[in-house]
């Protein structure tokens, strides 16, 4: 129980901040987590962010039966049962319709790397699902086509961003990282073309970084 009503509170939490930094519109977006194998915490449908409490927030099983909370769950709730039965290393999800990445995402293009950060959190560029109605299997299917094993990231077509990673701090990394290459190709477009980073250099920023990168990896002639 005590997992469960932490990832609660990280689900409220993460909440409030992708709507105080403009990560999505309205009541648009959605959150969960994974506390347990088989119990997901997740926003409910239409309730404000800014208004949004612990109590608020819903259980439901992987089945999608509901377990606890006095609201509907979010009507994406299809989309994140989908990825959580598919890929058993994800905890976590968060939604978000921040305006540069559906820039790309209504243009049906996907966010190629110019960032080395993309590179190193991301892993590669964020590819397109296709368009499918909110809410339905159809749409779940399409994302996990793009996710696969192991990506970390989708787009919606003409919908939104979706990230996921095995903590919330992550999966809202990952849609902040991705939100910030996509403004910054649009910028850079004022220039003229923005230079992507070669596949090598992607896979090379990538591998160092997840050996080396902070206080927890030894350093590199160590």
């Amino acid at each position: 129980m005590y997992l469960v009503e932490k990832a609660k509170e990280e689900v409220v939490n993460t909440a409030r901040i992708i709507y105080r930094e403009g990560l999505v519109f309205e009541t648009w977006g959605n959150v969960s987590a994974r506390p347990t194998e088989n119990e997901v915490v997740i926003t409910p449908s239409g309730i404000p962010y800014e208004k949004l409490t612990f109590v608020d927030i819903v259980t439901v099983n992987l089945a999608g039966q509901a377990e606890e909370g006095k609201w509907k769950p979010s009507t994406e709730l299809p989309l994140h049962l989908a990825i959580y039965r598919q890929r058993k290393d994800i905890k976590a999800i968060v939604h978000t319709h921040s305006s540069c990445a559906l820039a790309f995402a209504v243009s049906r293009q996907d966010i190629p790397v110019v960032l080395e950060e993309q590179a190193q959190i991301v892993g590669g560029p964020v590819k397109v699902a296709d368009y499918a109605l909110p809410g339905s299997v159809e749409l779940a299917e399409n994302a996990l086509k793009i996710l696969g094993k192991d990506g970390g990231a989708v787009l919606l077509a003409n919908h939104g961003l979706v990230g996921i990673g095995e903590d919330l701090s992550t999966a809202l990394q990952i849609c902040r990282i991705i939100e910030r290459s996509a403004r910054i190709i649009l910028w850079s477009k004022l220039l003229g073309s923005p230079y992507i980073l070669s596949p090598g250099d992607i896979t090379e920023l990538r591998y160092n970084f997840l050996r080396t990168y902070g206080q927890d990896n030894p350093p590199a002639n160590s």
